[in-house]
């Protein structure tokens, strides 16, 4: 049976008469402005390349579902938790943070872990890293931090000076930057790595008790790392390779999975306890909150379309459903507004109708109207203000959580928290690493470190020092720097050691 002819048209549905040679004046030209096809055509081509988000710029993405495997109705009134067995369709992407579209998978850089579920109660958002820390716990400093790891100004290239002098005047980076520099900062593929809220979380159930929690994505196909000599390689000869393994595993049916486990803290527990739980630089250690498995998330189905759906894919983690709500954490409060903003200067005001960030089991009822890219009736006659007599949405009461309790003078509060930010870290290095992880941990920072100027070098080991040193000790070496010199600095107050090899010691 022949196939039905489709004739080409232009974006209103024109028929396209030739489209191999443009409207010109005469067999040479000049082309003709009134060549409507090709400026429709030009004009289009010109926009094809949405702004690159600024960071988590290059990355993949799949669908599939989250399953319930245990009951938590003891802590969250979520209704995607409400029964075991219960599932959610879900769509989930990983990228690497600071390299740009083009950039190898390969990189060293934490790698995003986002889950959009597409609940019955509206789009939950888990928006999360590789990681269970990060750099810095103040968001007064992000852009900051982001440019150190971005290109120089000047020459558009890495530069390691603006890396370390960031990260050497900001001791509270030192656990994110041991776990960076071991073979973590390099997973194998997206299938072979965890996901962490590192935020903390509120959890509530329908008796409004509320409870602190992390999640934990683990890995079902177990952790896999490349070591320097591996990821240089891979990056050189396959930039694309942890893009191409999670759509060629769910392409042959090897499909991803990961355990969801919950660390679960009360409010009582909180209060007292030794670490300050809405510090994002710091972990739960486990024998002290021992995670909870609570769910399953597979990922089988690949996209139809790249741009459709990972490109145009926009998490936020303000989208929290009755249930689950923020913490006091900075970081993450100035999250909730961020990636809200970058969206709309990224996607326009309706980005949220676009297929892939639509709600599928809830049903958009607000007053926002008109902009850009209004891709549905825009809410046809119904009325556009609240609160209005014809039968409009309203708010509902029992959506919200329950209070806690907030004070304190509003000023700009330095961190006071009595412990600091060396001790996590430097268990990091003594009790969870092996020597083999040790050893090429302390060669990634020589390798990377190396190429920073000498006073950045001593006031970043002085670091590595205060939280263990050996620790310290070994990195000097690699570096060829004095260790009595480190060991002086390391002692040293954080204003004193900046000053000190400011002057150039």
């Amino acid at each position: 049976m022949a196939k039905e002819k489709k004739t080409l048209t232009t974006a209103f549905g024109i028929p396209v008469a030739d489209d191999q040679n443009s409207l010109t004046a005469g067999e040479r030209g000049p082309v003709l402005m009134q060549d409507v096809h090709l400026l429709e055509k030009l004009g289009h081509f010109d926009r094809e390349r949405i702004p690159e988000r600024v960071v988590h710029a290059k990355g993949a993405g799949a669908g599939g579902y989250f399953e319930v495997t245990a009951d938590v109705t003891k802590y969250t009134r979520a209704r995607f938790f409400s029964e075991v067995g219960k599932k959610t369709e879900v769509f989930a992407r990983f990228s690497t943070v600071g390299g740009e579209k083009g950039s190898a998978d390969a990189a060293r850089d934490p790698r995003g872990f986002a889950v959009k579920f597409y609940t019955e109660e509206g789009n939950y958002d888990f928006v999360g890293n590789n990681t269970p820390v990060f750099f810095i716990r103040d968001p007064l400093k992000f852009p900051d931090f982001i440019h150190t790891q971005k290109r120089h100004p000047t020459n558009n290239c890495k530069d390691p000076d603006m890396f370390w002098d960031f990260l050497s005047l900001t001791p509270e980076s030192i656990h994110q930057v041991t776990i960076l520099f071991s073979d973590r900062g390099t997973p194998a593929t997206y299938r072979n790595m965890n996901g962490y809220s590192s935020h903390t979380f509120k959890w509530y159930n329908d008796k409004g008790e509320y409870f602190w929690v992390q999640y934990h994505f683990k890995t079902d196909q177990g952790i896999k790392n490349l070591n320097r000599k591996e990821a240089a390689r891979i990056a050189g000869e396959d930039p694309d390779h942890a893009t191409r393994d999670l759509y060629e595993a769910i392409e042959r049916g090897d499909y991803p999975s990961w355990t969801l486990e919950m660390q679960i803290m009360t409010p009582e527990q909180a209060k007292d306890y030794r670490w300050d739980i809405f510090d994002i630089t710091k972990v739960w250690p486990h024998g002290d909150f021992p995670p909870i498995k609570v769910g399953k998330l597979v990922l089988d189905r690949n996209p139809v379309n790249y741009f459709a759906e990972v490109e145009q894919a926009a998490f936020c983690p303000g989208n929290l459903v009755p249930g689950i709500a923020a913490s006091p954490d900075k970081m993450l409060q100035a999250r909730l507004f961020s990636y809200h903003d970058t969206h709309l200067h990224r996607l326009g005001p309706n980005y949220h109708l676009l297929p892939v960030n639509a709600p599928k089991n809830a049903t958009e009822k607000n007053y926002q109207r008109d902009g850009f890219m209004r891709l549905d009736s825009n809410h046809s006659r119904e009325s556009n203000y609240w609160p209005n007599s014809f039968g409009g949405p309203e708010p509902d009461p029992t959506a919200g959580e329950p209070p806690f309790e907030v004070s304190g003078l509003a000023t700009r509060h330095p961190y006071s928290h009595p412990n600091d930010d060396f001790e996590q870290a430097g268990d990091l290095y003594r009790k969870v690493m092996t020597d083999e992880d040790r050893d090429h941990m302390i060669g990634n920072i020589v390798d990377h470190l190396g190429g920073a100027q000498k006073r950045i070098q001593l006031r970043q080991v002085s670091l590595f020092f205060k939280a263990d040193p050996d620790y310290g000790r070994r990195v000097a070496g690699g570096l060829g720097l004095d260790v009595k010199e480190i060991e002086r600095l390391g002692g040293m107050s954080q204003d004193e050691r900046a000053k000190a090899t400011a002057e150039g010691v």
